[in-house]
């Protein structure tokens, strides 16, 4: 999603910051709901939800599922695997992750075309796009349809040494693009009135780390 200015990140209001998040949802390996919000509708959507899977590995492994009328979704062409921009402008996928107490995070967006693009984020919407291929998540897309499920995987230990042991708070949303091009936002937790998936209340998901 788009960013704010330097100063607007300022300015922003103190309960983004990560310290100040409500208790996160605990999790265990199974499917995962994303909700709507509520000032956002797509009638073509049932549900979309999400596994997720952290390895002793030091990889997160992520599977997206959209039940719906995909005929009526405006999802990208298949393409070759690149960094693209502005990618949640259309159908996407989005991951954001952070080490718990800490303001810095990580977003990642995945495309059905292929396409992906990693931020490097120091607090609340402040940062910018990492053009390092070494971000580079593993994407796989498979569809029918009524449904679409979109595979990523991203290296922990890409981020920094200190990702693959530490506790780690995740946010999980899509931007649903409909066949009239208006947007629908879908998050684990949705804390404001307008979409803002950078809230930190809406990193809704603690993942432990991995048994060694």
């Amino acid at each position: 999603m788009e960013y704010e200015s330097t100063d607007a990140v300022r300015n922003s209001d103190e309960n983004n910051n990560l310290a100040a998040t409500t208790e996160p949802v605990m999790t265990a390996e199974h499917w995962i709901d994303l909700s709507c919000h509520p000032s956002t509708r797509n009638g073509a959507v049932r549900a979309i939800q999400v596994l997720v899977h952290r390895s002793a590995n030091a990889e997160l492994q992520l599977t997206y599922r959209l039940d719906g009328d995909l005929p009526r979704i405006r999802i990208p062409s298949p393409g070759a695997p690149r960094i693209g921009t502005e990618l949640w402008r259309h159908t996407c996928f989005e991951a954001f992750i952070a080490l718990q107490g800490q303001p810095a995070y990580h977003e990642f967006n995945f495309s059905p075309s292929g396409e992906w693009c990693a931020y490097t984020l120091s607090g609340y919407r402040n940062g910018t796009p990492a053009a390092d291929e070494m971000m580079r998540p593993h994407i796989a897309v498979n569809s029918t349809s009524s449904r679409l499920e979109l595979d990523a995987l991203i290296r922990l230990d890409r981020l920094s040494v200190v990702h693959p042991r530490a506790v780690l708070r995740i946010g999980l949303s899509a931007v649903i693009e409909a066949g009239d091009r208006t947007l629908s936002y879908w998050a684990l937790r949705h804390p404001t009135d307008k979409p803002d998936f950078h809230n930190a209340d809406s990193f809704a998901l603690l993942l432990d780390p991995p048994a060694v």
